[in-house]
């Protein structure tokens, strides 16, 4: 058990990440709640969701999956995304907070959501307006802590100056990408997280399935199932040179794996956990046989030459591919958003 920054709640070194229940991802429900169960017994406490997985299903499942167990659980989930077509059902406005909100505790079955975070940063929406209505959602009662999900630096800053000064409730946590190939947030995310006594959850740490060794030059293509497969456009082309460098990586890290006495999945995993910022390492396992070939990774510890060894393939602050990078702001996606107007 670790401490969720300066909040005084504990919470395991593995968190069980929801994204894959439903029909985006295992659409057997008595499987997931199975895979709920299976890692409380395995010492799990920390379950992360959101609205926006399958429209709600995740949320439906966790619940269900959680009668009788709540009060074991540090449950956590998020709002941002769009959950219909209305243009008002997103994002992180005072009226779609309070909303969503609401939603979320009717599908988890419960009248109190211990983390509620705003699941990415919201452009459009002035920070003191989203920070009130998470306040007033805390005093009522019905959320115990806030976070955020892959905010940058200067935004999580920002949010933190504006609670001191406002006398908002503060963002006791943040949810950004991190893995092997993914160390940006050592430059940046990971020293305010403990400048502010944040604590820091991570997700995918195999990102998306690259560290567990299914992507091969030798296989001559890609699983039919794998998100490649879906995406063989751009940057997501299995020839990319983000993915050229993986291919290239992915041996040697098994080489130094196996050295470690463990698996790529377990040195990816320990990895993550291995940084004195991050709190817990989200796993998202789809399947039972996926989560069972995770969870051993919370009794494993890795020295300091195995980590020295990982350094060397991929330098510290290092991402890879420029398709991980999770957040960008629009002027950057959007080129309409970065020409001014001539008059």
């Amino acid at each position: 058990m670790r401490s969720l920054g300066g909040s005084g709640v504990r919470v395991s070194s593995l968190c069980l990440g929801t994204m894959m229940f439903g029909s985006m991802g295992n659409a057997d429900r008595d499987e997931c709640v199975r895979m709920v169960h299976r890692s409380l017994d395995a010492g799990v406490n920390f379950i992360d969701t959101a609205d926006a997985y399958s429209r709600g299903e995740s949320e439906v499942i966790i619940g269900e999956a959680l009668k009788g167990r709540r009060d074991d659980v540090v449950l956590a989930t998020k709002a941002f995304n769009p959950m219909s077509r209305d243009p008002n059902h997103r994002g992180s406005s005072r009226r779609w907070i309070v909303q969503a909100c609401e939603d979320s505790l009717r599908r988890l079955e419960t009248d109190c959501i211990d983390l509620y975070q705003l699941h990415r940063p919201d452009e459009n929406t002035d920070i003191d307006e989203t920070l009130g209505a998470l306040s007033d959602l805390v005093r009522q009662g019905k959320v115990r802590m806030v976070g955020s999900s892959t905010f940058p630096a200067e935004a999580i800053a920002e949010a933190q100056w504006c609670s001191e000064r406002r006398g908002h409730v503060r963002l006791r946590c943040e949810q950004p990408p991190y893995s092997i190939f993914v160390r940006g947030i050592e430059r940046d995310v990971l020293p305010t997280c403990r400048r502010y006594g944040m604590g820091a959850i991570v997700w995918s740490p195999l990102n998306g399935g690259w560290l567990t060794g299914k992507y091969r030059r030798e296989a001559g293509g890609v699983p039919d199932e794998s998100r490649f497969a879906r995406l063989q456009r751009g940057a997501w082309r299995f020839d990319s040179p983000g993915a050229e460098r993986k291919l290239d990586l992915i041996p040697q890290l098994e080489r130094v794996a196996a050295d470690a006495g463990t698996d790529l999945i377990g040195l990816s995993l320990g990895f993550t956990l291995s940084h004195p910022d991050v709190t817990s390492t989200i796993i998202g396992p789809r399947t039972m046989e996926q989560l069972e070939s995770q969870l051993p990774a919370a009794e494993l510890q890795l020295g300091d030459a195995v980590l020295d060894c990982v350094d060397e393939l991929v330098p510290p602050g290092e991402t890879i591919s420029r398709t991980d990078v999770a957040y960008e702001p629009r002027a950057l996606r959007h080129v309409a958003k970065r020409r001014i107007a001539r008059t």
